[in-house]
């Protein structure tokens, strides 16, 4: 079987040039090929860049710009905890069982999830739905693999600290989201992303190689 490396590089979005990214990339592309077993077929010639947001499927390469946090400073975090690296969330549903493990990097997970920008529609009236894991003919969760960076930094840092049936909201500031580039023209530069986020269910561990292991070692979250 084959894998077509334009598609792979399609939810990478890989744009970058930056060699972090570039590694990232082959990081990546082994670890589909080591899940699975499926060899890589030559690029193609023209990609199409996709944002996590607004296709439920886009993974975050975009290197994660450090910008000041421009949104939180109006919105009320009362009762929010604090996370890390500016993240701010609020447990609105316990997990199904407290005594049931978080994920380990590498490891399948799906989520639902619902992404406003301004703040949350209870508390913002100006708050705008960019995104959600429920359309109109039903919610589908989103699956991806835990603490690899398949998707923005803040999912990362939140979903390995959360547990099955577990719901939060998070408060995630730019540079752990889409940074100055934003995703996709619906998320401008520099935005702080409100999101509703549900752990829905732990998949397998990744079969991973001395290189996969090599390279987390060697990029901690």
């Amino acid at each position: 079987k084959k894998i077509n490396a334009t598609l792979c590089c399609q939810l990478l979005q890989l744009t970058s040039k930056d060699t972090k990214m570039k590694m990232f990339a082959v990081f990546s592309l082994m670890l589909l090929a080591n899940v699975s077993g499926l060899s890589i077929s030559p690029l193609e010639s023209s990609v199409e860049r996709r944002a996590f947001v607004s296709k439920s499927a886009g993974l975050v390469a975009t290197g994660f710009l450090s910008l000041p946090n421009i949104a939180n400073a109006d919105i009320d975090t009362a009762g929010y905890e604090d996370g890390p690296r500016g993240l701010k969330y609020k447990v609105i549903k316990p997990p199904t069982d407290p005594d049931s493990p978080s994920p380990q990097r590498a490891q399948k997970v799906k989520a639902k999830y619902t992404l406003w920008l301004k703040g949350f529609p209870d508390v913002n009236p100006n708050a705008k739905k960019v995104d959600s894991s429920k359309g109109p003919f039903g919610e589908k969760p989103f699956e991806f693999i835990a603490g690899v960076g398949q998707v923005i930094k803040g999912w990362d840092l939140t979903v390995l600290d959360m547990k099955v049936g577990e719901e939060r909201r998070i408060i995630v500031p730019s540079d752990l989201g889409y940074g100055a580039r934003g995703a996709g023209g619906a998320i401008p530069g520099g935005s702080t992303l409100y999101f509703h986020l549900e752990l829905v269910e732990l998949g397998q561990m990744s079969q991973l190689g001395p290189e996969q292991l090599k390279w987390l070692e060697d990029n901690p979250l």
